[in-house]
């Protein structure tokens, strides 16, 4: 699986009518248009292979689909997988999202990225495209990926895309065993000439779990955020954190600390968005349709083989407790940061069954614990 390209996103969503095209939707969607993949990542919380997988939207399906996003707004949609350029109508289906309105982007590997290809992307609407670097060296990346050369396949995909017009971001999630190259490899995605650098903390799903013992730590955790805070007046990249959601209290802490105020004009929109999203502002849709909080949480909120999918997104008991951050429990029910962090639901519930559950990886203690 690759991770996901995207500007950060306001929160804050709330219900509406189902069918209504209004500013209630999601801001992002990701959507697992093929399970398929030609890689082996160690992290993939899909577990994808080269496939085939059974139940996979078919092209009427995914049209529909689409129509039915474009229905809740002008959501940026996320096309991701597996290997999303492995599914042989990919290019009809993005061109028809950008006919409804909608942003479209691509989450590919870049091993499959010809100049043809390239061109392609650009022609049907594609706005950006994330490839994930998770090495700074051929050997740390194709280690990573699974797969010899991928980090080859990676830089020739990139070049293309480059060629073609296209913004490009480079995504890197964090273990102990690259832990020490993501200055590297930040300062590798400037010298490409990508836009931005996203960076995942590792949850255990899929093939996630067989490498928990390389996560990182608490305060790895928190002194690698604090990292990422400080690079924002170092670096050209639009920077933001995914799966990490403790970022957005330690920039409201940081900021204070430095005696800045959080407003739109100082940190983009890093002020307007929150940690956690899943549920609230973003949602994933699998390869056989089923609603999820985020690819990592795997709760199945609803079914767009059966029901609409704006009735899903506004209607779903899990998504509205995810929106009712006072449901929230342990130290992340009462921590003062509540609103703007909320804790990673996925690791929550990884670690005790419960998504509502305290984020078991975050050394903070608040107000009332103190």
């Amino acid at each position: 699986m690759t991770a996901h390209p995207s500007p950060a996103a306001p929160a804050g969503r709330g219900p509406g009518k189902a069918g209504e095209k209004k500013d209630t939707g999601p801001r992002l969607v990701a959507w697992e248009i093929t399970r398929n993949c030609n890689l082996a990542c160690v992290h993939c919380r899909a577990s994808a292979t080269c496939g085939p997988y059974s139940g996979e939207l078919d092209t009427q399906a995914a049209l529909a689909l689409v129509e039915q996003m474009a229905q809740t707004g002008s959501p940026i949609v996320i096309l991701t997988g597996g290997e999303p350029l492995l599914r042989k109508d990919i290019f009809e289906i993005a061109a028809f999202g950008t006919q409804k309105g909608l942003r479209m982007v691509m989450a590919p590997n870049g091993t499959l990225i010809t100049p043809a290809v390239a061109q392609r992307l650009a022609e049907c609407g594609i706005r950006r495209v994330s490839i994930s670097l998770d090495g700074a060296t051929a050997q740390s990346h194709d280690r990573f990926r699974g797969v010899e050369g991928a980090f080859e396949g990676a830089m020739r995909g990139i070049r293309h895309i480059r060629e073609a017009g296209i913004a490009f971001q480079i995504n890197t999630t964090i273990t102990q065993t690259n832990l020490d190259q993501i200055p590297k490899i930040q300062d590798l995605a400037v010298e490409l000439g990508a836009v931005a650098h996203h960076i995942f903390l590792l949850v255990p799903t899929g093939r996630g779990k067989y490498i928990v013992d390389r996560a990182i730590t608490a305060d790895q955790y928190e002194s690698t955020l604090n990292w990422f805070y400080d690079q924002r007046s170092r670096t050209p990249l639009q920077l933001k954190a995914t799966c990490a959601p403790h970022y957005y209290r330690i920039l409201r802490q940081r900021a204070k600390a430095d005696g800045i105020s959080v407003t739109f004009k100082t940190h983009g929109l890093d002020a307007v968005t929150r940690g956690c999203l899943g549920g609230v502002g973003f949602c994933f849709i699998s390869h056989r349709g089923v609603v999820q909080p985020c690819g990592f949480l795997n709760l199945n909120c609803g079914d767009v083989t059966q029901n609409p999918f704006p009735e899903i997104w506004e209607r779903s008991e899990i998504f509205l407790s995810l929106r009712d951050y006072s449901r929230l429990k342990g130290k992340c029910g009462v921590c003062e940061y509540r609103k703007v962090c909320g804790g990673c639901r996925a690791r929550a519930y990884e670690a005790t069954g419960d998504y509502l559950a305290e984020e078991p990886l975050c050394n903070y203690i608040p107000a009332p614990y103190a």
